[in-house]
């Protein structure tokens, strides 16, 4: 069976009127938009935040199977597991499924480019005095990552440092 492109869901911010003037060029390229302000550089902020959550998640998924790991449980059983119930979501299974194989190559989203958006996604919580510990934690993370060499690795890479912390030296 042929799997048909996804469309994008795209995040617009910007004079309603200009927004309203793209919208037939929007429809076409992605299956929804998302008007959420009137001033452009919101939407990258948007962008960040969507992708800091995902960084959390790929954290907290390598925790996980660590820990499972640990325990002589299957790691690819528990991601089944979590992404058959309770966690039934694209970004659990397909991150969950490389951190349980501890598979970061090739890479989808390089770990540069998510340790850029962490970094960025800081800066703005500076600006802003949005206190981000667990932006922090991701920070040094993916620093730990890129001084280890993890510079062509899939940014789920930092979830297999949870991995090599609790011993198991072959997961990245």
């Amino acid at each position: 069976m042929q799997r048909r492109p996804q469309k994008l869901y795209i995040v617009a911010a910007g004079n309603p009127t200009a927004l309203e003037t793209c919208k037939p060029l929007l429809d076409v390229l992605g299956q929804k938009t998302f008007p959420i302000s009137t001033t452009p550089a919101s939407a990258n902020l948007v962008k960040l935040s969507g992708n800091f959550l995902m960084a959390a998640a790929i954290e907290a998924l390598g925790e996980a199977i660590a820990l499972v790991g640990k325990a002589d449980i299957d790691r690819q059983v528990f991601v089944d597991l979590l992404t058959s119930s309770i966690f039934n979501a694209p970004a659990y299974k397909i991150y969950g499924g490389l951190i349980a194989a501890g598979r970061f190559e090739p890479a989808l989203f390089a770990a540069p480019l998510g340790f850029k958006d962490i970094r960025l996604a800081l800066a703005a919580a500076e600006t802003l005095r949005v206190p981000m510990p667990l932006g922090s934690l991701l920070h040094d993370r993916f620093l730990r990552l890129l001084a280890e060499g993890g510079e062509r690795l899939d940014w789920a890479a930092i979830g297999g440092l949870a991995a090599r912390d609790a011993g198991d030296l072959n997961r990245v």
